[in-house]
């Protein structure tokens, strides 16, 4: 892909996440009524793009439940604001392992695999205009926990979300993602135009050093559309090497909790921040709409 600033940028908020973060700051979103209102909020700020999880309204921990899915999207669709609706479909592929002498049984606390239907019922419940599809298999983090993602369960997801008229947003955590991505476009799983997000920093897929980010952006196809982000640390200045290498921004709550050293950010501040970082790089930020009409969504 040859590379060239974007000029046109859109900004990707992620809402809350599924990640222990609840308790780590006060401005992490748990209920409906809150992941909907941050979004929105977001939105006001300049996001064109809201990412959404959902979280038990009890315990916050990470939720599939669709009836939590259709209140946070029917709240944001009936807001003053427009703005485009991403819903994950990552949940439901986490595998934990009983430990390094019997990995089986599998560890009930933390796993929790679904087949492919049951994986994007809140897709065909709520018909967002983008959902997540997290292309490949890696081991997350610490301990004995595994992102499970199979070719076959790729393939049934990407199939189904395309039959919904849903776009599937390729998550790409290594380059063996983005092989299989190109696979599931010339099988015709999915549909052009592709949009595909490059998740850096995120133990242990590739790490965000601008060599390997590099390495991912030389492997995207010529035409596809894609969004760049890091988490922690490097989180804020991953908008200048998204928009410098011809991507797009992805900020929020998921991946980062500040928006300075000590400073706890909310959504709107980060948003805010990326804005700034892109309006002053000389490029111009562009809204819903054009979103829509750049990537052929259907607007609900």
């Amino acid at each position: 892909m040859p590379l060239s600033m974007n000029r046109d940028v859109f900004i990707t908020c992620a809402v809350t996440g599924a990640g222990d973060t609840a308790g780590r700051s006060p401005h992490v979103p748990v209920t409906p009524k809150e992941i909907a209102e941050s979004a929105i909020d977001a939105a006001k700020a300049g996001a064109a793009v809201v990412h959404c999880h959902v979280r038990d309204p009890e315990t916050g921990a990470a939720s599939r439940r669709p009836e939590l899915y259709r209140e946070v999207t029917d709240r944001i669709r009936s807001a003053d604001v427009d703005v485009v609706v991403n819903l994950t479909a990552g949940m439901g592929g986490d595998l934990v392992f009983g430990g390094v002498e019997a990995p089986f049984p599998v560890n009930p606390a933390g796993t929790d695999m679904a087949g492919a239907t049951e994986r994007v019922a809140h897709v065909a419940e709520c018909l967002p205009e983008i959902c997540t599809l997290d292309c490949g298999t890696m081991n997350f983090n610490l301990g004995d926990y595994v992102m499970t993602n199979t070719p076959a369960m790729l393939r049934e997801m990407a199939r189904q979300m395309t039959a919904l008229g849903v776009r599937p947003e390729i998550e790409a955590f290594d380059t063996g993602h983005l092989w299989f991505a190109r696979q599931l476009v010339e099988e015709g799983l999915i549909e052009e135009p592709v949009l595909i997000q490059l998740c850096m920093g995120i133990p242990w897929g590739a790490p965000d050093d601008l060599n390997t980010y590099m390495a991912m952006v030389n492997n995207l196809p010529a035409g596809w559309t894609f969004s760049a982000f890091s988490i922690g640390r490097n989180a804020l200045a991953y908008p200048a090497a998204a928009v410098l290498a011809g991507g797009n921004v992805r900020v929020g709550l998921e991946d980062n909790l500040y928006a300075g050293k000590g400073q706890l950010a909310t959504n709107a501040q980060l948003v805010e921040k990326a804005a700034g970082v892109v309006t002053g790089m000389g490029a111009r930020l562009i809204g819903p709409a054009e979103v829509r009409e750049k990537l052929k969504l259907v607007k609900r």
